[in-house]
């Protein structure tokens, strides 16, 4: 019988995206969908890791499961990685794209177009309810760009632009953004994991 593995998030897009990646395991893939009664887990964690550690644990004791969860961020190296651990409610309100967006160009608009490196990090942690058994992370480089292109993708893909490519990450097929993107590279590394414990 496939174990049973809550991808610990209500973000449709994001369960899509780490569906779609760890579809070949072969577990029985569910999300916090299926446990309505379960409340958030509050991000009160200094970094990336200390909130996907948190959520992968809470969530796990919570609904009884196995339980795989990530934090994700922005580090924008001229604003001194920032908004890194605030990155889905820099705009003061959780998960609202446009003002994300909206506060990163406003904070961008005093420094050089050129100094707008930055990367995409992401760190998953899988836990059952008593203790973390792995955790992985990944990145991926690029540029903020102030001219917003693409329809896939959500959060700062549209001003996340790839220079290698010539496309944002929201212009990328899902195909090819759950190849490249951070969450991709952090879900490869946990896949190996998962595979030697399933």
């Amino acid at each position: 019988m496939a174990r049973t593995l809550v991808i610990a998030t209500r973000n449709r897009k994001k369960i899509e995206e780490m569906a779609a990646i760890l579809a070949p395991l072969g577990a029985n893939l569910v999300s916090l969908d299926a446990f309505a009664d379960v409340p958030p887990v509050p991000e009160t964690g200094e970094t990336l890791e200390a909130n996907a550690r948190a959520k992968a644990l809470a969530y796990a004791a919570a609904t009884g499961q196995w339980a795989l969860a990530d934090d994700s961020g922005l580090e924008v190296d001229a604003l001194g990685g920032r908004p890194g651990v605030l990155s889905s409610r820099w705009g003061g309100q959780e998960g609202n794209d446009r003002l994300n967006n909206q506060t990163l160009l406003g904070a961008l608009a005093g420094h050089p177009k050129p100094t707008w490196t930055a990367r995409f990090h992401c760190v998953v942690a899988l836990a059952t309810p008593d203790r973390v058994l792995a955790v992985t992370e990944g990145t991926c480089d690029g540029r903020i760009t102030d001219q917003p292109a693409g329809s896939n993708g959500f959060g700062y893909d549209p001003h996340f632009y790839l220079p290698d490519l010539g496309r944002t990450m929201a212009q990328l097929p899902p195909e090819m953004k759950n190849r490249l993107s951070h969450r991709a590279r952090a879900l490869a590394a946990m896949k190996e994991h998962l595979k030697k414990i399933l």
